[in-house]
């Protein structure tokens, strides 16, 4: 596997600086938010697509680096109800696939979004629930009449300028939040669609990381290695779905925490032994949301973590069956 980090972390510095902050970890790969929900400071797409000098500068600072560029992430809601957002959110995902046919990328990242009702709306509308019967007549609609369509529409765009995967992360809140989701989108709209997975959107809600790298295998496409922590007191009163924000950590049901402050090494080599079982071979990005913990402390106290679970090698079988 590939030591990789993401970026949307370290906006506060250049990318030049950040990768310079980076390469003393041993780090491989790096990818940069490009727009939707996350700042693009470490790669605007659109300011690239339309300067080919800027995009040579661009290059000239991956190079100088020696850390290559594993992927852009462009996270957004393209099946927004606010129709200027989904615009916004689409051109972005656009704008990502066209910037890394030029780079020479054949994934990118990004999650599904999640419509909102027919006839428009403002905010999306995320049906977690089928009764009362009007939940279950919304979600047949947003999915058969919104959300395949429109990854169809763009699945087909990606794959004509050299994307073969668009790894989608489980978040809850969108349309496709478990197992069971993704692989109904990617039944809809073909293999294109993969897994870009990340332990902490599903641990709070009661998934085990395991189990859903057996079942989904090779359509994992990206991992993030994030950890998280669940609170059984607030979790025995009321339950796992939780609005409450960030700041309020002793009252939330769960919390996005540092590698190693919500499981232990046991409990992540378990998953990284489940990644090289299904075939795993790629990217590990570390990825700081830690609110509990500056970034910076949090992501080599993560450094450090994952260098000890993290199975860099390939295995070719047992030593005793070579001679």
């Amino acid at each position: 596997m590939i030591l990789g980090a993401a970026t949307a972390c370290f906006t506060y510095m250049s990318l030049e600086d950040t990768l310079a902050y980076l390469k003393p970890f041993g780090i491989e790969t790096f990818e940069p938010s490009a727009g939707g929900i996350l700042s693009r400071t470490h790669c605007d797409p659109a300011g690239l697509l339309a300067s080919p000098a800027a995009l040579d500068d661009y290059r000239a600072v991956i190079d100088r680096s020696g850390i290559r560029l594993s992927n852009l992430k462009a996270h957004g809601n393209i099946v927004h109800p606010n129709a200027d957002v989904a615009k916004a959110h689409r051109q972005d995902f656009v704008d990502a696939v066209l910037l890394s046919e030029k780079l020479g990328l054949t994934y990118l990242n990004s999650f599904s979004g999640c419509p909102g009702e027919p006839g428009g709306g403002t905010y999306p509308n995320w049906v977690a629930q089928p009764f009362p019967d009007e939940f279950a007549r919304l979600y047949i609609w947003q999915w058969n009449d919104v959300l395949i369509p429109a990854w169809r529409e763009l699945a087909r765009f990606a794959a004509d300028h050299g994307i073969t995967r668009i790894g989608l992360e489980m978040y809850p809140g969108y349309s496709v939040y478990n197992t069971e989701s993704l692989l109904k989108l990617r039944d809809a709209v073909g293999d294109i669609i993969g897994c870009c997975f990340d332990p902490s959107h599903i641990m709070p809600q009661g998934m085990d990381p395991v189990a859903v790298i057996h079942r989904l295998g090779p359509v994992i496409c990206h991992v993030h290695a994030k950890d998280s922590v669940e609170h059984p007191r607030n979790i025995a009163v009321n339950g796992r779905t939780d609005p409450k924000m960030f700041t309020h950590a002793a009252d939330r049901a769960w919390m996005y925490r540092t590698l190693g402050y919500g499981h232990d090494q046991k409990f992540w080599k378990d998953i990284m032994s489940a990644l090289a079982t299904v075939g795993y071979d790629g990217v590990v990005s570390s990825e700081h949301d830690d609110c509990m913990m500056p970034t910076q402390e949090g992501f080599e106290k993560s450094m450090a973590f994952l260098k000890e679970v993290l199975v860099r090698g390939k295995s070719t079988g047992s030593w005793w069956n070579h001679h």
